[in-house]
């Protein structure tokens, strides 16, 4: 029965082996590419630069590319290969700076720049991963100062008609309270005219 014990810790113990040394094997063959978004929602303000901020990693060199998807069409903005080439498209050639980890800077976005940003990164071998980002750009408004801007001046407009109107009341009561004033003391010497008379 010893011998029979023998064999199977020998298979055991070749069997253990084995799925070591396939496990290091697949581990070191070429081929994973894993990607990473840490924001994938960003809102921006018109004329403001932002970062679409990405990281990836692989084993071979990495293809990044990044493409613009909105209701215009898809637009492809940049392509490039870690340590070799860069193919930044005319539409935006001064406005986008890149970065080795795969992100890139849009500088002076406007409306036109809002939707979706998706980064392709493919390894040298075949292997590919896929990254979205929601860009939402917004115009500052300046609807509510302008509302402030003209209720001011029809305030200031308001208030001068009244100053005006105020006045007008206190002359017109001073003319009045002089013919008043004139009439009592014409009416006086009437009176004290009759008295002498008399």
């Amino acid at each position: 029965m010893r011998p029979l014990q023998r064999c199977r810790r020998r298979g055991v113990f070749v069997g253990t082996v084995a799925l070591c040394l396939a496990a290091g094997w697949a581990l070191q063959t070429p081929g994973g590419v894993s990607l990473r978004v840490p924001q994938p929602n960003i809102n921006a303000t018109v004329a403001q630069n932002i970062l679409l901020s990405v990281e990836y990693s692989c084993r071979g060199v990495a293809t990044i590319e990044w493409k613009h998807v909105s209701s215009r069409g898809t637009t492809k903005i940049v392509e490039w290969k870690s340590r070799n080439y860069v193919n930044i498209s005319t539409v935006y050639k001064d406005r986008v700076t890149i970065f080795e980890n795969g992100s890139i800077q849009l500088l002076n976005v406007g409306v036109r720049d809002a939707g979706y940003y998706f980064v392709t990164v493919t390894e040298e071998y075949g292997t590919n991963i896929y990254g979205t980002i929601v860009v939402n750009v917004y115009e500052i408004i300046y609807e509510d100062l302008h509302f402030v801007a003209v209720f001011f001046a029809f305030l200031t407009g308001v208030s001068a008609i009244l100053i005006c109107c105020m006045w007008l009341c206190n002359k017109s009561l001073h003319l009045f309270q002089k013919k008043t004033h004139k009439l009592t003391a014409s009416t006086t010497e009437e009176i004290e005219l009759e008295t002498i008379e008399c």
